[in-house]
C-alpha cells in the first residue's frame, strides 16, 4: 500500500530532527571567512584615505573565532603618493563592489589589501632574539629587482648567485638605517610585470617621512614585531572607509 502524500512530506524533517536529537554529527565551520582562515595573527594598518601618507598600525591575535588586540597601536608611514589596491590574499586590484586606484610599478603608492608575511632581512648577523621568521643577513650583493622586464622581477636575491638581466634593482644594503630590519610583504607573488615590486615593512626616517611604496615605522617597534610575530600572520593595509566596508566579509577585527 502506498504511503499517503501527507505522511511522505513529514518523513524528511522528522528524520532529521531525530538524528540531531540522537547526537548525529553535523558539519560545522568557523564563521571566519576564508580570507583570514589560516592566520593566527594580523598586523592591521589604517590610513585616512587613498592619499594619506601616515597610518596607524595594530596587532591582533586570534582567540577562537575572534580577533583580540595585542598591545597598543603605533604610528607608521606609507607611500608618498598614498595607497592603491595591490595584489595579495584578497586578489588583484579592487574587490567586487569597491573602487579605488590600482597599484603599478613606480607609482610610489603602498599596496592596499591583505598580504601574507614573508621572510626577514637585515644588516645584523642574526634576527632579533625569538624570531620565527626566516632571516637572511644582507651585504652589498643583495638586491631587490624592480625591473619588470627581468626574469628576477620582484625577487630579493644575492646577485652573485644569478645572471644579471635587470637594468634597475634596489640596494638591500643601504647607506642609511632604513633597512636595518626588513620584512617582506607578499605582494604580487606571481611576479606579474608592472604590478609592483619590493614591498617591505622597514625602518622609517621619522614620523614626517614617507616611502616609495613600503610601510615604515620606528626601529624598536619593527625589531619587536620581527621578534614576536607569528609566521602565519597577515598584513592588512586599507583606507578607513574600505576597512569599514570589508571588515565583516573579510573576517577582520571590528
Amino acid at each position: 500500500m502506498s504511503t499517503p502524500r501527507l505522511v511522505k512530506g513529514w518523513i524528511a524533517p522528522v528524520l532529521a530532527a531525530w538524528l540531531a536529537a540522537c547526537g548525529q554529527p553535523t558539519e560545522t565551520r568557523s564563521p571566519l571567512p576564508r580570507l583570514t582562515w589560516d592566520a593566527r595573527e594580523l598586523v592591521v594598518g589604517i590610513v585616512d584615505d587613498w592619499t594619506a601618507t601616515t597610518a596607524t598600525l595594530r596587532r591582533y591575535r586570534r582567540d577562537g573565532d575572534e580577533w583580540k588586540p595585542s598591545g597598543a597601536a603605533w604610528p607608521a608611514v606609507v607611500g608618498k603618493a598614498g595607497t592603491a589596491w595591490g595584489t595579495g590574499v584578497h586578489g588583484t586590484g579592487a574587490p567586487a563592489g569597491r573602487e579605488g586606484p590600482v597599484k603599478h610599478e613606480g607609482d610610489s603608492k603602498s599596496p592596499a589589501g591583505v598580504f601574507a608575511i614573508g621572510a626577514s632581512y637585515g644588516s645584523a648577523t642574526a634576527s632579533p632574539t625569538g624570531s620565527r621568521l626566516r632571516y637572511t643577513p644582507i651585504d652589498d650583493a643583495w638586491k631587490c629587482v624592480d625591473d619588470p622586464a627581468s626574469k628576477a622581477y620582484n625577487r630579493v636575491l644575492d646577485q652573485r648567485t644569478t645572471t644579471i638581466d635587470w637594468k634597475s634593482a634596489e640596494e638591500m644594503k643601504r647607506g642609511d638605517a632604513l633597512y636595518t630590519w626588513v620584512v617582506d610583504v607578499a605582494h604580487n607573488v606571481s611576479r606579474t610585470p608592472n604590478r609592483g615590486s619590493c614591498i617591505f615593512l622597514h625602518v622609517w626616517s621619522g614620523p614626517e617621512s614617507a616611502t616609495l611604496g613600503c610601510t615604515a615605522m620606528a626601529e624598536p617597534v619593527l625589531a619587536e614585531l620581527i621578534a614576536t610575530i607569528d609566521p602565519s600572520a597577515m598584513f592588512v593595509l586599507l583606507p578607513r572607509a574600505e576597512y569599514a566596508a570589508l571588515a565583516t566579509s573579510w573576517g577582520l577585527p571590528l
